[in-house]
């Protein structure tokens, strides 16, 4: 009998099967499915954030996300998904742009305003927050630092270890928008310092690598002269980093599944490892994430697929 060959699996909503219940009545303008999946979500704020951020990147080309408003403009869950897709557009308009490329003032306003309008409706929902946080990289100089304090001290008093909003600071204070390598690291590492055994909130360091490596690959002449960067990931800094995070998250975390929200976290982790040669962690992972991953970061290092598979095989890696 053949032996059944590893396949990694991408699918784009991490196994939520409620959601992509959702995102496909997205495809035929039915939006009483994105109403029923947020009101039984509830304020499970991990499972809200990552179904309100992929239901708005596929509300973002379509008019689904008004038809509902239109016909509930109350309702608290419409302004938050509306708040979170007017973000997803910026964000698309200013991909379409260009790098350094003038962005239109007015689209990153309406997001802004639309992020506020939300943040009044559902006081208790950080995700309005997380929204907000995310479409202020957009403004060409940024945002006052008091007012980017001011929404990051709104969330954190709402989710204090929320990975996603932590995420967008982080992006924020990265060298390609508005920060520095320093300002992005000090930032992650703090937030890994005070997390609670078992937050997923160390692997921000990973994130922060790979941050600088797409930096450094941005800089780059071509992708020969990137070579050099491999030992972006295996110095002793970024192996003490791996095991610090499985240390902190994945030991501590108890036997609970991967959440889908969480996954991409997990690949990231997972992806460190690999290319750190931190290989006791690394098979670990890879375990742990069995089929279910993400393009990303992995990506950013080759093809995802081939990179998992050849991992799994050099390591050994069954089931």
């Amino acid at each position: 009998m053949a032996r059944d060959r590893f396949a990694p699996e991408f699918d784009p909503d991490c196994g939520d099967e409620p959601l992509t219940s959702a995102r496909q009545d997205i495809v035929i303008g039915r939006w009483q499915g994105l109403r029923a999946l947020l009101r039984t979500t509830g304020p499970h704020w991990l499972v809200r954030g990552h179904r309100v951020r992929l239901l708005a990147q596929a509300c973002a080309g379509s008019s689904t996300m008004e038809s509902w408003l239109a016909a509930e403009p109350q309702s608290a869950d419409a302004l938050v998904l509306r708040a979170a897709t007017e973000t997803a557009r910026a964000f698309t308009l200013a991909i379409s742009a260009g790098r350094g490329a003038p962005m239109d003032r007015a689209r990153i306003d309406t997001a802004v305003l639309a992020c506020l309008a939300a943040a009044e409706a559902y006081p208790q929902d950080p995700t309005p927050w997380v929204s907000l946080i995310s479409v202020a990289r957009l403004y060409p100089t940024g945002v006052r630092r008091q007012e980017l304090a001011r929404w990051w001290d709104e969330l954190h008093r709402r989710d204090p270890y929320n990975v996603e909003g932590h995420l967008q600071v982080l992006h924020y204070y990265s060298a390609r928008w508005h920060g520095t390598h320093g300002l992005m690291y000090d930032f992650a590492r703090d937030a890994a310092g005070v997390a609670p055994p078992g937050c997923a909130l160390p692997v921000l360091v990973q994130y922060a690598r790979v941050e600088e490596f797409r930096y450094a690959l941005d800089a780059a002449e071509d992708r020969q002269n990137a070579v050099a960067l491999s030992q972006h990931w295996k110095h002793d800094g970024a192996v003490s980093d791996v095991r610090r995070t499985w240390e902190r998250w994945i030991t501590q975390r108890g036997d609970a599944p991967v959440a889908p929200g969480e996954l991409r976290d997990l690949n990231y982790l997972t992806h460190a490892a690999c290319q750190a040669g931190v290989t006791d962690i690394a098979a670990d992972l890879l375990r742990l994430q069995g089929r279910r991953a993400t393009r990303t970061p992995w990506s950013y290092t080759g093809d995802a697929e081939k990179q998992i598979v050849k991992w799994r095989a050099d390591l050994k890696v069954r089931g």
